[in-house]
Parts: structure tokens; sequence; C-alpha cells
């Protein structure tokens, strides 16, 4: 005998808690999911974490959307956010930690340009604030699910990231897959689950046809292709990408960013991304493909 839907136990609402570095994007991030319908609070304390998901799976009709801004103000209950996580979990609801991630430098000049102290500088530097700061934040760093650096995002560009991963209707609980090429000259991307270095490869830029063009470009990609170990690397370690997001799944991991690189990030680190990118959608995972440095000089 089926239950009538208006019997039936309601569905568990889904909790992200938002974190990460002062002046890395919290607040354009929580403005983002309340854009997206989701619920969010602004420095909850974490002991009253719990009390508001029991409330809120007990609401009927449509299941909340739960975001939850936890920073450094709230230091003095930030201790115990572990703990309210772990009681969460217990209670069969998983939950996700969003991570905001930014260079040193761009923090400060961030800061700088608000003409605003960090909260953590006390009488010292911005720069002792943002140490202080990174030091609080390690352990839940790396336990986040998804790390976004906003280095070089500005907030269109954090904002179409964020509407990617939260804006989908239906696909919860499935992996999706960022493919990120870069160029090692303007540094390794901060929220990187895996770095692939593809510099190895003949350098498509000594050849002046080749040079205007990046590793969109058919006959860019055709020449990085047919270099000696191009396609055995796409083979072997796509392979291991396959056990890796297998084991990803069975795990429960939501997000995994591969970051492939080259020098420049403009020809063979873009020309291998989009293959690895075509590889994981081919076995099913949700991806999205992002050329940080393709415009660069």
């Amino acid at each position: 005998m089926s239950v009538p839907e208006s019997e039936a136990a309601p569905e568990p609402p889904e909790l992200v808690v938002i974190s990460g570095m002062s002046g890395a994007g919290r607040s354009t991030a929580a403005k983002v999911l309340e854009d997206l319908g989701w619920f969010v609070v602004d420095n909850l304390p974490p002991s009253l974490i719990a009390t508001m998901v029991d409330l809120a799976a007990r609401t009927q009709g449509s299941v909340p959307r739960i975001a939850v801004v936890v920073d450094v103000r709230g230091r003095s209950f930030f201790e115990h956010l572990h703990e309210a996580l772990a009681h969460i979990e217990a209670t069969g609801l998983r939950h996700r930690i969003v991570f905001l991630e930014s260079a040193d430098d761009v923090l400060v000049r961030r800061f700088e340009n608000v003409r605003r102290p960090h909260p953590l500088q006390g009488e010292g530097r911005i720069t002792d604030g943002i140490d202080r700061e990174r030091e609080l934040l390690r352990e839940l760093r790396g336990e986040a699910d998804l790390v976004i650096d906003t280095s070089s995002r500005n907030v269109h560009e954090l904002r179409a990231a964020l509407e990617r991963t939260f804006g989908r209707e239906g696909g919860e609980g499935e992996l999706r897959a960022t493919v990120m090429s870069f160029g090692f000259k303007y540094g390794l991307p901060v929220d990187a689950d895996l770095v692939l270095d593809v510099r190895f490869l003949p350098n498509p830029h000594w050849v002046p046809e080749l040079r205007p063009h990046t590793g969109l470009d058919p006959d860019v990609s055709a020449y990085v292709l047919a270099q000696p170990g191009a396609k055995e690397l796409l083979e072997s370690f796509g392979e291991t990408l396959r056990i890796i997001t297998t084991g990803y799944r069975k795990e429960g991991k939501r997000y995994v960013t591969l970051a492939v690189g080259c020098t420049g990030g403009k020809h063979r680190s873009v020309a291998m991304a989009e293959q690895f990118a075509a590889r994981l959608i081919g076995d099913g995972v949700d991806t999205t493909v992002v050329h940080r440095d393709v415009g660069r000089e």
C-alpha cells in the first residue's frame, strides 16, 4: 500500500556551509545562493545549526535548502563547528562545505581598496590578520568539499561558478568536475584537487603559424595530440582519472577539479584539458571546462 504524498515523511533539507578567507567572496556567495532560492543565514553560531536544520526538516511543502555562513566574526563559536556538523551527519543528513580562497596579495589589495581593517589584524598589519585567519581555517579548508579560488575572478565570474554548481535542477549527489587549463608562470590554481603538468610536450608557441592561436584551434590541438607521449598520457591518466572519480562517487564526494598546466596556459594545457573533459563527459560526469589563462599575454 502506497503512502499518500501528503502523509509521506518529508525529505531532509540540503545544507551548505560557506566559509573561507575574509575578502575572498563569502558575502557574494551567500547572495548568489539566496538568489537561487536558498535560505541563507549569515554568521549563525554552530550550536544552532542542528536546531535550524531540524526545524527546516519539519517544514511542509518544498524541501528547504539552507546555506550557513561561518567566519572569524564568530570565532568564539568556531571550535564547535565540527561537533555540530558531526551531529548533523549522524542523523543521516549529508552537508557540503564551500571554502572561498584567495591569494594574500589579492586580499591585501581588496582590504586597502575598501579601507577596512582585517577582522583579525588587531594592532598589526593586514597581512598579520590574514596569517591568523589562515591558521584558524586550515583544518576546515582541508575538509572542504569545494574550494573556489577568487584571486583572478571578479564578482560576475564567481557568481557564474556558483550558479553552475548550485543552480541546476536535479542530479543531486552526482559528481561534478571542473577541468581547468592554466599557465605555470601565472601560478598554480589553489582550488585544484589534481594537477597535471603537460610541459613535457613540444610547445606550439615555437611554431610561427600556430603561435597566434590557442589549444581550441583544431590545428593546434592536432599538433599537440600528435606529439610523442600525448595520447599515452590521455590513455594512462584517463584510466587513473576514471578510478579516482569512481572512488569519489562511492565516498559521496560531489566535486573534483583537475588542473592541466603548461607554461603559458594557451596551447598544450588547453588542448589536453579539452580531451580530458571529453573523456569525463563520456564517463557520465557532469563536466565544466575553464581556460584560466588563455587570454593573457
